[in-house]
C-alpha cells in the first residue's frame, strides 16, 4: 500500500469529520452526538435492533447505549417483537418522528453550507467527487463469503434470481424446466454458493457446480439492482474462479441469455469465450467457457 495514499485518506477523514460536526458533543446543536442522531434517523418506522447494528456496523454494547439514550429522551421505544419475543424492535415515538424532521432540516442546511461558498463549477466538481467517493467506499464495505444454500438469505437470493430472469427473458423463466441445481448441489463437495452482503443485507450471490472431469459450471449469479455499479459482479465472478482453481478445476463453463447484455459484457471482459451449445438448458441461447489452466500447461 502506498503510504501517500494512506495519508491522503487520513487527511480526508480529518477534514470531513471536522466539517460535518462529527467531533462535537451536540450534532446540529440538538443535545446529542452524531451517533445517536444517526440511529434515530436510520430507524425509519421501526427496525429489528440486530438489523440496525448490522446496517451501521455497531457493536452490541454501543448500540444499546445509544438506544437507551434515545429512550431516555422519549424519542425511541424498544419492545419485544409480538411474533418472536427474542427479537427487539426499536421504533421512533411521535416525538422521535418530529425530532427526525428537525434533524433532516438541519442536515440540509449543513449540506448547503458546504456548497454555498463555492462557484457553480466547484459545486459540480465536489458533488460528483462525493458520489464517486461514496460508491467506492460502499464497494469496500461489501462482504462475500461461502454460505449454506439452505439459509434464509441464500434462499432469498436464489428466489430473486428466478424472479429477475423471469422478468428479463422474453420467454420468461420457469425453474421447473431449468437444468436442476438444488441446495445439495450447492453444498461442498458437489458445489458451493457465495452470498454477498452490504450492511448485513444479502444483495447478491453466485454458485459453482463441480463436475467429474475437472470442469465446473458457474450458476445463479444475481446482483440486487441497488448494488450495481459497485464492481460486485466482477468480484463474485473472480471469487468463483478462485474457488474453482483451488479445487483443481481447469475449465469453467456457463450458459446465459441474450437479454442479459451487461452480464455478457462482463464475461467477455474477464476472458470468457463464447462457444457452441454444450448443454440442454432451455432458457439459454449463449454459452461461454474460460480456461483456468496455468499458462504453458499441457492440454
Amino acid at each position: 500500500m502506498d503510504p501517500t495514499q494512506v495519508e491522503q485518506v487520513r487527511s480526508f477523514n480529518r477534514t470531513v469529520t471536522q466539517r460535518v460536526g462529527a467531533l462535537s458533543d451536540e450534532y446540529l446543536a440538538r443535545g446529542r452526538p452524531l451517533g445517536a442522531s444517526r440511529v434515530l434517523w436510520e430507524l425509519g418506522d421501526g427496525m429489528d435492533v440486530r438489523d440496525l447494528r448490522r446496517r451501521l456496523g455497531l457493536d452490541s454494547g454501543y448500540c444499546s447505549r445509544l438506544l437507551r439514550r434515545l429512550e431516555d429522551e422519549g424519542l425511541v421505544a424498544v419492545s419485544p417483537d409480538p411474533d418472536d419475543g427474542r427479537v427487539r424492535i426499536a421504533r421512533p415515538t411521535a416525538a422521535g418522528r418530529r425530532e427526525r424532521g428537525v434533524l433532516d432540516a438541519g442536515s440540509d442546511e449543513l449540506a448547503a453550507s458546504l456548497l454555498t461558498p463555492l462557484s457553480e463549477r466547484q459545486r459540480t466538481t465536489l458533488v460528483e467527487a462525493m458520489a464517486t467517493v461514496e460508491r467506492l467506499v460502499t464497494a469496500g464495505l461489501l462482504e462475500i463469503a461461502v454460505e449454506d444454500p439452505r439459509t434464509d438469505d441464500a434462499r432469498a437470493c436464489i428466489a430473486a434470481y428466478y424472479r429477475e430472469m423471469d422478468e428479463r427473458m422474453a420467454t420468461g423463466f420457469d425453474p421447473a424446466r431449468a437444468r436442476p441445481l438444488d441446495a445439495d448441489g450447492m453444498l461442498p463437495p458437489a458445489g458451493l454458493l457465495l452470498v454477498a452482503r452490504l450492511g448485513g443485507r444479502a444483495i447478491g450471490c453466485g454458485a459453482l457446480a463441480f463436475h467429474d472431469d475437472d470442469s465446473a459450471e458457474v450458476k445463479r449469479v444475481w446482483l440486487a439492482r441497488s448494488a450495481r455499479g459497485l464492481g460486485l459482479g466482477r468480484r463474485v465472478m473472480g471469487l468463483l474462479e478462485g474457488h474453482a482453481r483451488d479445487r483443481g478445476v481447469e475449465q469453467l463453463q456457463l450458459d446465459t441469455n441474450s437479454a442479459l447484455a451487461e452480464a455478457i459484457g462482463l464475461y467477455r471482459s474477464m476472458g470468457w469465450v463464447e462457444v457452441e451449445r454444450f448443454n440442454d438448458e432451455p432458457h439459454a441461447d449463449r454459452w461461454f467457457t474460460k480456461s483456468l489452466a496455468a499458462p504453458g500447461a499441457p492440454d
